[in-house]
């Protein structure tokens, strides 16, 4: 079984530090809603088909709402030789902690 590195929200460097990617892994609803800025959308079932679009260079920090998914989806990552890493609690910890997200248009950023 792959371990799941995993780190808190209060051990993310704010602002991202260049050298990590931050990879979305929930679904286009939810991203639409609230996310982090500069992250890369890729819904969980489809991470297989896109892993081309990953960088390969980078450190990926893995989210989704709470942590489920993105545990999932770092599992897989590692597996295929990429330096990913989980983000415990998810989009949620990060909005609780007061980290920033964004969304498209005028209404204020959420995580459903």
């Amino acid at each position: 079984m792959i371990e799941v590195p995993t780190i808190e929200v209060a051990q993310v460097p704010d602002p991202l530090p260049d050298g990590v990617t931050v990879v979305d892994v929930r679904e286009p609803v939810e991203w639409e809603h609230g996310r982090i800025a500069g992250s890369v959308h890729v819904p969980l079932q489809q991470l297989p088909a896109q892993l081309d679009e990953l960088p390969r260079d980078q450190q990926l920090l893995v989210v989704c709402k709470v942590g489920g998914r993105s545990a999932q989806a770092t599992a897989f990552l590692r597996e295929k030789g990429f330096e990913a890493v989980n983000l415990a609690g998810g989009l949620i910890d990060w909005a609780d902690a007061g980290r920033t997200l964004v969304r498209d248009g005028e209404d204020a950023p959420l995580v459903v």
